[in-house]
C-alpha cells in the first residue's frame, strides 16, 4: 500500500487501520501450509478468498497438478494482493466513518 494513501490519516485511524490488519490479513504461513496439504484440492485459494478458481481447482484436480504447480510461483504475489485489497476495504471505511463524522458536526 501507498504510504500516499496513509498520510491524510490521524494516529488514531492508522491505529484502527493496525489493529484491522492484524485481524483480517491473510497468514502466509497458513496459506503455504494448506498449498502443501491441499494444493489440488484448492485450499490455498478458498482461504485467500478465490472462490472460484478454488472451485476450478476442486474440479480438476489442480488442473491436473499443472495449476497447483503454477501457483508454486504465484503464491507469494497473490498473498500480498489479496492483503493489499483487505487493506484497502478498511481504509474505505475508515474514510466513509470520517466522513459521515464531518458530516454529523457540520449539522
Amino acid at each position: 500500500m501507498s504510504i500516499m494513501n496513509k498520510q491524510d490519516l490521524t494516529s488514531e485511524e492508522l491505529q484502527l487501520l493496525s489493529s484491522e490488519m492484524a485481524k483480517k490479513q491473510k497468514s502466509t504461513g497458513t496459506t503455504w501450509i494448506l498449498w502443501f496439504f491441499t494444493t489440488s484440492l484448492g485450499g490455498h485459494r478458498f482461504y485467500l478468498g478465490k472462490t472460484g478458481t478454488a472451485v476450478a481447482m476442486l474440479l480438476t484436480l489442480g488442473g491436473l497438478g499443472i495449476w497447483s504447480f503454477i501457483d508454486l510461483f504465484l503464491l507469494n504475489s497473490m498473498i500480498r494482493d489479496t492483503n493489499e485489497k483487505i487493506e484497502n476495504e478498511i481504509l474505505s471505511e475508515i474514510r466513509l466513518m470520517k466522513n459521515a463524522k464531518k458530516n454529523s458536526a457540520a449539522n
